[in-house]
């Protein structure tokens, strides 16, 4: 990471940047909004807006924003960061306008305007930050995390990983690595001398204790994935059979059609829900069943589909309805069996439920948050893929040194440390190609 004081420089020969500004805050009216300015001539846009003398740095100050007519547009906050200690690592400015519609489209509007200054492309904000060094690609996927965080858990996740949690786990491991690898060089260096101690013991230390914090991680990882991603469960079962009813109740209104005749519901309905700081997808499935047109058996194919990539089912059945024959090929471990309608009777399964009278319900989602909280246990690390990938390659060249420092082969373990330094440095996002950061970066919103 970049030190404050220091600053972001076009390499030689390069063009000069061209100053992007973009809205920061969302969409929509609202008391305040947040417009930023970032590049070379971020002092001269301010200027022409703010006029001079403009406000010392850091210090927000409320100045009128006029056009290059001298027509008021609005009173706004304004503020500037020196380059080298802003978001970016460029001149950058702030100015926090009233958020009507029209204000904040009078502002960009005026900006657009000024020679060298252009609307920012998604993430460019934050494309400039990575590039001068003021926060790594690992920093960058926690961010995007964080502003997509719909739960509780979500956010603690992203919040650990934009705190630069990983950066600095990365770190100590590439400490004990640099260790290892000076210590194995030695030996290569001087291999003719008498080296004056064993330095095997030492390197093998230092390897296991750096598998082992990787394999803790990549552990930890699959659940970390999920809770990033979100929970699927699917709502299955015969037709009638009180799919859409329990629907509706978790939903607390009429968001699926319920009806006496089978084979109402046709597409997946989902409902995202907050269980206890889960993110939970519910999908109302149709009735699974043979069908008797070809736009049921569409939705039956659907339904299945879905089930099967599902986190979780919940198969339905009730007194008046028959199990479904495809409940068999569907079922894995940690689903539940729920006896429906249970305001008619008692049946067999892991619990019973009322959709009509609300009972059971309760229990119900407690099952539900017990068995997928299970499956995110600890406080995993490496929540995306990408991630994910990097450290499994570092796991792998770490496992080929230490079986390469047994059989004494020191070469081979000097180039396979320096395959895990590779590893670590596509897991933080030091090096990475270029399809893969305008992947990241495009997911952002303009103002970032």
């Amino acid at each position: 990471m970049m030190d404050a004081g220091s600053e972001a420089r076009p390499a030689p020969g390069a063009a000069p940047r061209e100053t992007i500004f973009a809205p920061a805050s969302g969409a929509g009216v609202a008391g305040i909004a947040v417009i930023r300015v970032s590049g070379p001539a971020t002092e001269t846009v301010l200027s022409r807006l703010a006029g001079e003398p403009l406000p010392p740095l850091r210090r927000a100050v409320l100045r009128d924003l006029r056009d290059e007519a001298g027509e008021l547009i609005d009173q706004a906050i304004v503020l500037r960061f020196a380059a080298g200690a802003s978001y970016t690592g460029e001149a950058m400015g702030e100015l926090q306008c009233h958020g009507g519609r029209a204000v904040v489209a009078a502002v960009l509007e005026a900006l657009g305007r000024q020679p060298g200054c252009r609307l920012a492309e998604p993430g460019e904000f934050t494309r400039r930050a990575f590039e001068a060094g003021r926060i790594d690609l690992a920093g960058i996927e926690a961010l995007g995390d964080l502003l997509a965080a719909e739960t509780e858990l979500q956010r603690r996740q992203a919040a650990r990983g934009l705190g630069g949690a990983l950066h600095r786990q990365a770190e100590a491991w590439r400490e004990d690595l640099i260790r290892a690898a000076a210590l194995v060089e030695v030996t290569i260096d001087w291999a003719d001398e008498e080296v004056p101690e064993d330095v095997g013991p030492e390197v093998a230390r230092l390897l296991a204790g750096v598998r082992a914090g990787i394999a803790r991680e990549l552990a930890l990882s699959a659940g970390a994935e999920r809770l990033r991603e979100g929970f699927e469960v699917a709502i299955l079962g015969a037709p009638n059979v009180g799919k859409s009813s329990l629907f509706n109740v978790l939903a607390g209104r009429e968001a699926a059609i319920t009806a006496a005749s089978p084979g109402t519901t046709r597409d997946v309905l989902e409902l995202r829900y907050d269980l206890a700081g889960l993110p939970v997808v519910f999908l109302d499935t149709a009735g699974l069943r043979e069908a008797v047109d070809e736009v049921e058996a569409i939705g039956v194919a659907r339904a299945q589909e879905r089930a099967r990539g599902a986190a979780m089912r919940l198969f339905l059945r009730s007194g008046d309805a028959a199990p479904a024959a495809a409940e068999e090929c569907l079922r894995q471990p940690g689903d539940l069996r729920v006896w429906t309608k249970g305001d008619l009777g008692a049946g067999p399964g892991d619990l019973v439920i009322s959709a009509l009278r609300g009972e059971g319900v309760a229990e119900l989602l407690e099952r539900i948050g017990a068995e997928l909280s299970a499956r995110v246990s600890g406080e995993g690390l490496v929540g995306h893929l990408r991630q994910r990938r990097a450290l499994e390659d570092a796991a792998g060249a770490l496992a080929r040194a230490e079986n390469a420092l047994q059989g004494d082969e020191a070469e081979t373990v000097a180039e396979d440390l320096r395959a895990t330094f590779r590893a670590l440095e596509r897991l933080v996002g030091r090096i990475g190609a270029e399809d893969v950061l305008d992947t990241v970066f495009a997911s952002f919103c303009l103002g970032k």
